[in-house]
């Protein structure tokens, strides 16, 4: 569990923050927070997700330009992606920014010697987005609500846990991109889920988003082959694939790529699918 998470499930929730709030981040820096911030920026989709979730969606005055979802985020002045636009970012005068250090430490670190108030989150599993969705709460002063958010992901993940307890784990090969084959291993959100839901990721035995050749692919036999996003029909027209059982028995699934990568309230839904996809029999 990463130190910021730790941090906040130690702290007790649903009270009132009390300001200053005094919080240890992703990066393990100190972060004080004098007063509910009034205007925050956000610099990944997943954070942006999460603030309009927990009720502080008309505190955000900037987002990053691969922000899709809610709709209301195509309001909201863009400060670039992984490649942050900093003086737009300025000029937006926050007095709070926050972003993802898996994504932007470098950033993350030269906006907060400029002296720009940032915090840094992470999360890597369902149970650390939890987490990191009371931080945001927390932090913008909305933490019953963020509360709330988590308890209803959590009804939802026992519920797929019931269905899949007791049945045989599907092997899977999770497909981030093709050219060349980049897959999901541990200490991923996807490969988190694909646990939860009754799964083994074959290549969980790989950290990170590693990059494997074909020929492992084949060897590891999945039983069922996750895409996310388009390219089922590529994989199932593989002429080399079609003696692996992922593809004589058809489990072949494209994934919605932010229901299973954005560390957010929409998680749960990845997780459902991924259970249905892997165990269609306990869906009915």
């Amino acid at each position: 569990m990463s130190r910021a998470v730790s941090v906040l499930l130690a702290l007790p929730l649903l009270a009132a923050a009390t300001w200053p709030l005094v919080v240890t981040d992703a990066m393990g820096a100190r972060v004080v927070i004098p007063q509910a911030p009034k205007r925050v920026v956000s610099l990944a989709p997943s954070v942006t997700e999460v603030l309009w979730a927990v009720g502080a969606g008309a505190q955000v005055v900037g987002v990053s330009s691969a922000d899709d979802y809610p709709p209301e985020v195509r309001t909201r002045p863009k400060v670039g992606g992984v490649q942050v636009d900093e003086e737009r970012l300025v000029e937006l005068q926050p007095d709070l920014v926050v972003g993802l250090r898996s994504l932007q430490e470098g950033v993350l670190r030269r906006l907060r010697e400029r002296g720009l108030p940032v915090l840094a989150l992470d999360a890597a599993s369902l149970e650390e987005t939890y987490g990191l969705i009371l931080m945001i709460g927390r932090v913008t002063g909305h933490p019953g609500r963020a509360e709330q958010v988590v308890a209803n992901m959590r009804e939802r993940a026992r519920a797929v846990a019931v269905r899949v307890a007791g049945r045989p784990p599907v092997r899977v090969f999770v497909q981030v991109w093709d050219q060349p084959f980049l897959t999901a291993g541990r200490g991923t959100l996807p490969d988190d889920l694909v646990r939860r839901a009754g799964g083994r990721n074959v290549f969980a035995d790989l950290a990170g988003w590693p990059q494997v050749s074909e020929e492992e692919v084949l060897v590891r036999d999945p039983e069922c082959v996750l895409v996310l996003g388009r390219g089922r029909e590529r994989v199932l027209a593989r002429t080399a694939w079609r003696r692996t059982t992922a593809v004589r028995r058809r489990c072949v699934a494209e994934l919605e790529p932010s229901w299973v990568v954005r560390p957010g309230p929409r998680l749960v839904l990845g997780l459902a699918q991924v259970a249905r996809v892997l165990h269609p029999e306990a869906s009915r």
